[in-house]
């Protein structure tokens, strides 16, 4: 998933601001006690998030596959102040733990966390969206752009992660469904005429999406 040389990751990490002390903590507690810890977004991702954010200045963001949290918080720190971020995930045991983690935040009042399937809570959030991003099952992402897309505003973004998918993108001997499904989503992306994108090499790759 890491594409930078290990010494070279850590000097964009030390010349990049770093992580707050609850960001600290959710990184480390993770990385401890969670499966698949290498699904946090991380330091430099997350700094990219709020960046992006604070640039977007969103009021309403949706995010699609909560995880720990990480992405979440990174993001809510450019929100206006009477922003609102609502996160998906269908991991129930796991959100314990998430909403926990938002409680300790500045944030708290302005996340809400649903546990549930996307495909089936999407359409019942009448809702335009500023920002949204997309971090869940792979097998899914044209899926979840499809639903979204028309509650995007015009000049809304969407960012989807883990687009090089640790480089089996790029490999045609990699024909797994999942590998198949970031395919045909990056090309997606790269010709649906309502959008326009790049994509960043960052960490796993970030889809970076502009409606028009």
């Amino acid at each position: 998933m890491e594409f930078l040389p290990e010494d070279l990751q850590k000097y964009v990490e030390d010349h990049s601001e770093p992580e707050s002390d609850l960001l600290q903590q959710i990184n480390r507690e993770t990385h401890l006690h969670v499966l698949k810890p290498r699904m946090l977004s991380g330091h430099l991702q997350g700094r990219v998030l709020s960046m992006l954010s604070h640039m977007i200045k969103p009021k309403n963001v949706l995010e699609i596959g909560t995880y720990t949290g990480y992405a979440a918080l990174c993001m809510a720190e450019g929100m206006q102040e009477d922003g609102k971020l609502i996160t998906i995930d269908n991991n129930e045991e796991l959100s314990v733990r998430t909403k926990g983690y938002f409680q300790q935040s500045k944030y708290a009042d302005q996340i809400e966390m649903l546990v549930g399937n996307a495909l089936e809570v999407i359409p019942a959030l009448n809702q335009q969206w500023d920002l949204v991003f997309i971090d869940a099952d792979k097998e899914n992402y044209a899926n979840y752009f499809d639903q979204i897309i028309d509650q995007v505003r015009v000049g809304g973004f969407i960012i989807a992660d883990n687009v090089l998918w640790s480089g089996k993108v790029f490999d045609t001997s990699k024909n797994d469904k999942a590998t198949e499904s970031i395919r045909d989503f990056n090309q997606k992306m790269h010709t649906d005429p309502r959008v326009e994108n790049v994509l960043f090499p960052i960490r796993d790759g970030l889809m970076i999406v502009r409606k028009i």
